[in-house]
């Protein structure tokens, strides 16, 4: 491919002497030699006991970052992903590294104007709004101990629960005391509906079916959960009053109507923001019909490896790791990594993409203006400009995604 370089660079002279007086320091350090301390064997001496080619590895790592630099110096040449390397030809006088440099592939972008994608209009029906409405009194519902009354889906039971297969207590299947709300799905199906019109001190036997894609080793199996109903509290929706706009911090609010206005626009605001995201997804895949690039398998490979890690950070933050998701799923690394292929070629084709269209429109930015964005950006993270430029690298990449911003802006506007 085109955009795959294979360029070989060789250290001699002082710049691989010098790589191999650091090797040496760095071993003689621990060196044990008859007659000499660790640290104070001459040169002559270590390399007549270990020989030069002792130091060949520790020397390459050294040299490695000298000759990269000197690759990039002399060819002027962008790398899209961590280049490799081969050791072609060693001696005590000289070292050839032989780089593979991959740069960014060819790409032609045919079209990316009047691509006959629609874009969608907002729209709000009463039943929405009506839901809205509802959701918001659920959150400022008052909870509230039933008294004498039986389950109902919405409520929360306080139950102590404990699971057994086959006679045998179910592992984590133990609970007191434990809070459920009816209809949140936190059981395996039927849990709670078997709790549905059950009183308080009620004392029962629920049999169930794990479902067949649960875990491997209780998947389709039988077991009994012994509960115990402590107590049922119901939520009572507040009215929809003066107070109540207040406490949604609509203090301006004073009718009905005034609220439901209020909550339709902020309705408006979320479908709007739904369908601007959904109309760039529709123009970018149909500007995909018009790109034209051969991605290299390591870029793909690349992606793909961002992704995932990604993902490892999601589940992370769920408690969960990488390991435990490939256990509970019963796949593994690559079987993961094939899964994300599709998406990472996807999400390539479309940096392609709005990367040719901010080139196609010359899209720059000054100096000033890439400042006063990393100004704008540092205040909104509550950091300092220094900590925005250190955790990005460089103000080059704010001014990149200041560039693919306004590509996405002349996308959309040209297809409107």
């Amino acid at each position: 491919m085109k955009n795959v370089h294979e360029i070989e660079i060789k250290l001699e002279g002082k710049d691989w002497t010098n790589c191999l007086d650091k090797a040496f320091k760095k071993q003689n350090k621990e060196a044990k030699i008859d007659g000499f301390r660790k640290g104070c064997a001459p040169k002559d001496v270590f390399i007549k006991k270990f020989g030069i080619e002792s130091l060949y590895e520790d020397a390459i790592n050294e040299g490695i970052n000298i000759a990269y630099k000197k690759l990039l110096d002399e060819n002027k040449l962008t790398p899209v992903i961590e280049p490799t390397v081969d050791i072609t030809g060693i001696s005590d006088s000289s070292v050839i590294f032989k780089f593979t440099v991959i740069t960014r592939p060819e790409v032609k972008l045919e079209s990316y104007k009047n691509l006959g994608v629609k874009k969608e209009k907002v729209k709000i029906t009463k039943e929405e709004l009506n839901n809205e409405i509802e959701n918001l009194r659920k959150e400022l519902a008052e909870v509230v101990v039933k008294e004498n009354g039986k389950v109902a889906s919405g409520d929360t039971v306080v139950i102590d629960f404990d699971g057994y297969v086959d006679g045998v207590a179910l592992e984590g299947g133990k609970g007191e005391n434990y809070p459920l709300e009816i209809g949140s799905h936190t059981f395996i199906p039927g849990f709670e509906e078997g709790l549905i019109g059950k009183s308080e001190g009620e004392e029962f036997d629920l049999n169930l079916t794990f479902p067949e894609d649960y875990v491997e080793d209780l998947k389709g199996k039988d077991v009994t959960f012994k509960i115990k109903i402590h107590e049922i509290k119901t939520k009572v929706l507040p009215e929809i009053n003066k107070e109540f706009f207040e406490d949604l911090g609509l203090e301006k609010v004073n009718t009905k109507e005034e609220f439901e206005s209020e909550v339709e626009k902020t309705i408006k605001e979320r479908k709007q923001a739904e369908i601007d995201d959904k109309f760039i997804e529709d123009l970018l895949s149909a500007a995909s019909s018009k790109l034209t690039v051969d991605i290299n398998k390591e870029i793909i490979s690349e992606e793909v490896h961002r992704m995932i890690e990604g993902y490892e950070r999601q589940l992370k933050m769920q408690g969960v790791s990488l390991e435990q998701y490939y256990s509970v799923t019963n796949t593994t690394h690559e079987d993961l990594h094939k899964q994300m292929e599709p998406e990472a070629i996807k999400r390539l084709k479309y940096r392609y993409i709005i990367e040719e269209i901010a080139q196609q429109e010359k899209i720059d930015f000054t100096e000033k203006e890439v400042e006063a964005k990393a100004k704008e950006m540092a205040e909104n993270y509550g950091i300092t400009v220094d900590e925005l430029i250190k955790a990005y690298g460089t103000l080059e990449i704010v001014k990149y995604d200041m560039r693919m911003h306004r590509a996405l802006e002349i996308l959309k506007e040209s297809n409107e």
